[in-house]
């Protein structure tokens, strides 16, 4: 199997697009401007008790109040709360952690009322993001992860992933780990860690350890809270860390600052891998030339197409999602109905395995499949389902198929599921319904070269059209472009973009960036 990963880095948002055998498999997209992310740690203040629920809202900077539940505010939460206040109390020098008294544990039947009091200052990390109308989830045990170990302060333990089966491996890297680790510093080593030598993982956790001295430093200069103390990589970083393989083919990255990241990243962990990840400089965007555009109007929406016509059909709703499998306009197998409806069921569950990593579907799913009779057939179709899940990082369970023919899964959700609008709004209009006629669409593309070129004297720049659109101005030999470049000068240049809508433009200068030409007026 092929692996490869596509970064595509925009003004205003960076997309990432993982393919297996050229199959989108995993898309991540947000503005650059985002400031939340699971993983970040601030320096929090509490807002409000609500006994009832034995949990807090704390103020972390964002709209919507943070919840914090007492259970995890974590067993060591006052052994932090009292090496906080020491950090604190100097601001010369950094209390060292090994010098750090142990507290005695939370007691798990305990009330957050008796715990914390409103203004009181607490060392918190996201675990959730903001989902719908729900402000951002906390935690009190604080981590940092890395490629192979995670770091957990005033942690006790070493433990090591369950997905290491080697018990001669086990018991090697928690040696290894128990020789190195830090004074009141727990780990878990990961399952890339698995035949990874001392220097290797004593490398990472120096790295790890310099994090949290950094987000301790942090709480010493400044009395300013909330405060973000640590703040996880870029998301392509991030991806990389949780997705990267050896194996993989290739890493495209379509903006220099990022490739010089992403580049750095991959040489540390993996320096003979290095060469792997390429500059993408070609005027086709990214996503085009890796056929992702294509994929993800295709793989997004409430209707998704599959094998010989059959589809399904999801529907995102508060408290759940629901899926629904149909046959379509397939033809019927020679066997019988009941072969047709395994056959479909199995391509469904292969299809629906990728989508929950595609649209990072969380919470409770609820699969309608297609009734089958014979127990073997269903047990096939749970079988089925639960090998194509084994490639999903998240936490997730699958329960066999009910007596009405419904599976239930469960996921780890701990961000909005990826939702990409595949249906487009008219550019030219904006939803009112009325455009100017088409046919003059041209002349309003050259209106706009006209303005550039002569009042703002951009003299080079690309124009992104619809595919549909780029084969008209480029027709014949005396094309519309030629012209166009006679008339403007040579820096006009078309560029095919499947991502737009029919008749949809936009342009960018020299640099690739991007100029805002839409005026609402037009279509008037």
């Amino acid at each position: 199997m092929t692996s490869e990963l596509v970064i595509d880095v925009q003004q205003r948002e960076i997309s990432i697009a993982l393919l297996e055998d050229k199959r989108l498999v995993e898309y991540q997209n947000e503005p650059r401007a985002a400031t939340f992310s699971v993983g970040n740690v601030y320096m929090a203040k509490v807002k409000k008790l609500m006994p009832g629920l034995n949990a807090c809202f704390v103020d972390v900077g964002y709209e919507r109040d943070a919840f914090l539940h007492y259970l995890d505010l974590g067993a060591q939460f006052p052994s932090f709360e009292k090496y906080l206040k020491q950090v604190q109390s100097d601001r010369r020098r950094l209390y060292p952690l090994a010098k750090a008294s142990r507290q005695p544990e939370l007691p798990k039947e305990g009330s957050v009322q008796t715990t914390l009091k409103v203004g009181q200052e607490v060392m918190v990390q996201i675990v959730k993001e903001p989902i719908s109308t729900k402000g951002p989830r906390l935690t009190g045990e604080i981590s940092f992860a890395g490629r192979y170990l995670v770091l957990i302060p005033f942690g006790d333990k070493v433990s090591v992933s369950s997905k290491i089966k080697s018990s001669e491996e086990r018991a090697r890297l928690k040696e290894l780990l128990q020789s190195i680790r830090p004074k009141n510093c727990g780990i878990i080593v990961r399952t890339v860690a698995e035949g990874k030598r001392a220097a290797e993982l004593d490398a990472e956790l120096k790295v790890l350890m310099h994090r949290w001295e950094e987000a301790l430093l942090k709480i010493q200069r400044t009395q300013e809270r909330p405060q973000l103390i640590f703040e996880e990589t870029s998301r392509a970083v991030a991806l990389l860390r949780d997705l990267f393989n050896p194996t993989y083919d290739g890493i495209y990255v379509n903006d220099q600052d990022v490739f010089n990241e992403v580049k750095q990243y991959v040489s540390l962990i993996a320096p003979e891998r290095a060469d792997i990840v390429k500059h993408y400089t070609g005027s086709v965007p990214i996503f085009d030339n890796y056929n992702v555009s294509k994929q993800i109007k295709s793989s997004f929406g409430k209707t998704v197409n599959y094998k010989h016509g059959a589809y399904l059909i999801i529907e995102h709703t508060e408290a759940m999602h629901v899926v629904d499998v149909n046959s379509g306009n397939r033809s019927r197998k020679v066997e019988g109905q009941e072969a047709n409806a395994l056959d479909v069921n199995l391509g469904a569950a292969d299809e629906l395995a990728r989508q929950l990593r595609l649209r990072d579907m969380g919470g409770i799913i609820i699969v309608d499949f297609i009734d089958m009779n014979l127990a073997e057939d269903r047990q096939m179709l749970y079988e089925r389902m639960c090998k194509n899940m084994q490639q999903d990082r998240a936490k997730h369970n699958i329960l066999p198929l009910s007596k009405f023919g419904l599976m239930q899964i469960t996921r780890q959700r701990v961000r909005p599921a990826m939702d990409v609008k595949v249906e487009e709004t008219c550019p030219t209009c904006f939803g009112k319904g009325t455009i100017k006629s088409s046919i003059l669409f041209t002349e309003q593309l050259e209106g706009k070269i006209d303005y550039l070129v002569n009042h703002i004297g951009i003299k080079k720049f690309y124009l992104h059209v619809h595919p549909y659109v780029a084969a008209y101005i480029n027709r014949g030999f005396y094309s519309l472009k030629r012209r166009w470049q006679m008339k403007y000068g040579f820096g006009v240049r078309i560029v095919e973009s499947q991502k737009l809508a029919f008749l949809q433009y936009e342009f960018y200068d020299k640099d690739k960036q991007y100029l805002d030409m839409q005026e609402e007026i037009e279509s008037k």
